[in-house]
C-alpha cells in the first residue's frame, strides 16, 4: 500500500492539529510535518519531501500565492491543495495559474477531503463541488489539465451582461437597470441569473465585489 506523505501549511494550530489527527486516521496518509505560515515552506519540502501540500490560502500577513510559486519552482513534482473558506473565482484563478492542483473548502467534510488528497495524489484536479457544472469550473478545469494559465477573459460577457454588471457595481436594483436600459425587469433578472451561473457566483453583492477586484468587464 502507497503511504502518501502530507505537509500542512495552516496559521490555526486548533485546526492544524485537528486536520492532522483526522487524516492519520487513514492509513494511507501520513502527515510528514506541519507548519504554522509558508515562510519555510521550500525548505520543508527538501526536508520531508511529502508528496501533497495541504495549504491554507487565507493566512494573515502571507502571499500564498508567492509561496505557492516558490514551491512549485524548486520542486515542480509537488502537489498543492488550497484550502480556505469563501473563496473568489479571483482567488482560485490565481491559486491554478501559481501551479496549484485544486482548492478545497474548509467546511468540507473529512471523506471530501481524503477523497480530493488521493484524487490529487492520482493525478487528478479538485475543485470545490459548488462550482461544478458552472462555465467557470469548466474554463479552471481545462487550464487545469492543460497547464495553461487562466485568462480572466476566458469566461466571456455579453455586451448587454456587461452594462448590467456595470450597474449592479453601481449599486441600482434590478427595476432600476431595467429603466436604465429600457428593457424588461425579468430580462435583467435573466442576465443576473447568467452572469451568476458563468461567474459560479450566488448574490449581486459577490458580482460587485468580483468585478471591482478583477476589473474584468
Amino acid at each position: 500500500m502507497k503511504v502518501i506523505k502530507l505537509l500542512i501549511i495552516e496559521d490555526n494550530e486548533l485546526l492544524r492539529v485537528g486536520i492532522r489527527d483526522l487524516l492519520e486516521a487513514h492509513k494511507d496518509i501520513k502527515v510528514v510535518s506541519e507548519m504554522g505560515d509558508g515562510e519555510n515552506a521550500v525548505k520543508k519540502l527538501l526536508l520531508f519531501k511529502p508528496d501533497i501540500v495541504l495549504l491554507d490560502f487565507s493566512m494573515q500577513n502571507q502571499n500564498i500565492v508567492e509561496v505557492v510559486r516558490s514551491m512549485k519552482t524548486e520542486v515542480p513534482e509537488i502537489k498543492i491543495i488550497g484550502m480556505g473558506l469563501m473563496p473568489t473565482q479571483a482567488d482560485i484563478m490565481e491559486l491554478v495559474h501559481a501551479g496549484a492542483d485544486g482548492f478545497i473548502l474548509k467546511n468540507a467534510t473529512v471523506e471530501d477531503l481524503v477523497r480530493s488528497i488521493h484524487e490529487v495524489f492520482e493525478g487528478g484536479k479538485v475543485l470545490p463541488p459548488p462550482m461544478a457544472g458552472s462555465l467557470f469550473f469548466q474554463v479552471v478545469e481545462h487550464a487545469l489539465l492543460k497547464g495553461k494559465k487562466i485568462s480572466k477573459d476566458a469566461v466571456v460577457m455579453s455586451p448587454r451582461e456587461k452594462e448590467v454588471i456595470a450597474l449592479i457595481v453601481e449599486g441600482m436594483s434590478n427595476k432600476e437597470i431595467a429603466t436604465e436600459l429600457n428593457i424588461a425587469t425579468y430580462t435583467v433578472k435573466s442576465h443576473v441569473h447568467n452572469v451568476m451561473e458563468k461567474l459560479a457566483l450566488h448574490s449581486r453583492l459577490q458580482i460587485a465585489n468580483y468585478s471591482r477586484n478583477e476589473e474584468a468587464f
